[in-house]
């Protein structure tokens, strides 16, 4: 696929579909890493001197963070130094009269995308904001994976129109997971609860023979102990509440089609009456597991220093707790000071390493994608690359 480097772009009116769904607190729109990214590369555009127009969305229909993208735009305005326009509109005659007096090297935020009825459908055919704005654009550029994997008009409808590119936050975190293909010896560190989406990643990674080791926190790590045939105290109510248990039985079976490359905790810290006491997963009568404890940690760390490439996906505990943040802390330490590169993915492992204050430069490279991420990682084609490669033939410079 293109890049947008390769779009000679002054003068030129640009569609940017970025990413820049943020969390809203009392009604306010918080910065975030996702502002601070698109910002920067919105400002290579902008110096290009290309007309700038960015569509983007916030929340879903229906649910408390749905709104427009006002504040988005002041935030986005804060970081770039100059002027974001915004108006009220995506598709309409003020969002296209907006769009016909921008000059050159001024940036327009449309409003959000999903107060489109059509915007999330699925295949439909000829969508209002790609009917209404690809006769007055000349390029399209996708700035997220974290959209990529939703057929959304926003995301794949303008790569049947116009030449289209990805952009450099996209390209660069394509880029990071390119180097996974070189690498021999990966290894993966899963916590968390998202039991179903690991799952997926594991099995197809194993199976890939380059997995050096997987390693287990968090909820993930619960579930494999008790898959395991060991007893895990209170836990096992945890994993009933919350239906994990269903998956106990794939999890018997990944360990034993994949002898020696599931490592699971050997000691764990517990939360009895609140307070922390650490035990080896064989002995656990009462309490839940809340941590990985210090047996299992230089275990991890030694595998982690012996990677060519790390990738880590949710904490390792219950970090939010003083008591619980030593696994989830000193694993993403040891992380940052590995040789191998290092892939960061997820809201929650993001959240810890600003927490513990881990220098985000020490990664090889901290993703802003979530779900689309673990879609990619599975082998699944995202529908917004596969428009960007397609686009190439239809649409040569």
């Amino acid at each position: 696929m293109r890049k947008y480097s390769d779009l000679k772009l002054k003068g030129k009116v640009v569609f940017k579909r970025i990413d820049i769904n943020s969390p809203i607190e009392g009604g306010k729109v918080q910065p975030n890493p996702r502002i601070l990214a698109h910002a920067r590369s919105i400002a290579e555009l902008r110096d290009a001197g290309a007309k700038v127009v960015l569509l983007a969305h916030q929340g879903r229909a229906g649910e408390e963070d749905f709104t427009s993208l006002e504040q988005h735009a002041k935030l986005l305005e804060k970081e770039l130094g100059t002027p974001v326009y915004y108006v009220e509109d995506v598709a309409g005659e003020k969002a296209q009269k907006a769009i016909t007096l921008l000059k050159n090297g001024e940036v327009l935020l449309l409003n959000n995308v999903r107060i489109l009825p059509d915007e999330t459908k699925s295949g439909a055919e000829s969508p209002e904001v790609v009917r209404a704005l690809a006769p007055l654009g000349h390029y399209f550029i996708l700035d997220s994976l974290s959209v990529a994997h939703r057929s959304h008009a926003s995301v794949v409808g303008f790569t049947n129109h116009m030449p289209s590119a990805a952009g450099k936050v996209l390209s660069d975190e394509l880029e990071a997971l390119k180097k996974m293909d070189g690498a021999k010896n990966i290894t993966f560190f899963f916590g968390g609860s998202k039991v179903a989406d690991s799952f997926r990643v594991m099995e197809r990674w194993l199976a890939s023979g380059r997995v050096k080791k997987i390693l287990l926190g968090g909820a993930l790590s619960v579930l494999f102990i008790y898959a395991k045939g060991c007893k895990i105290g209170e836990s096992l109510d945890y994993l009933v509440k919350t239906d994990l248990v269903k998956h106990a039985g794939g999890a018997k079976r990944m360990l034993e089609k994949y002898p020696g490359k599931i490592e699971i905790p050997v000691d764990v810290g517990l939360n009895i009456m609140g307070k922390r006491v650490d035990a080896n997963v064989n002995e656990i009568d009462r309490g839940m597991i809340f941590d990985i404890g210090e047996k299992t940690l230089l275990k991890y760390k030694e595998i982690i220093f012996d990677s060519d490439f790390i990738f880590v996906n949710g904490p390792a505990g219950v970090y939010e707790q003083k008591e619980f943040e030593f696994g989830t802390r000193h694993v993403l330490e040891a992380i940052s000071r590995a040789p191998g590169f290092s892939l960061v993915g997820g809201g929650h492992t993001i959240t810890a390493i600003e927490k513990f204050k881990i220098p985000k430069e020490k990664f090889g490279y901290i993703s802003l994608s979530g779900k689309a991420l673990v879609e990619y990682l599975s082998g699944n084609e995202l529908p917004g690359l596969k428009g960007l490669k397609d686009n190439v033939g239809k649409f040569p410079l």
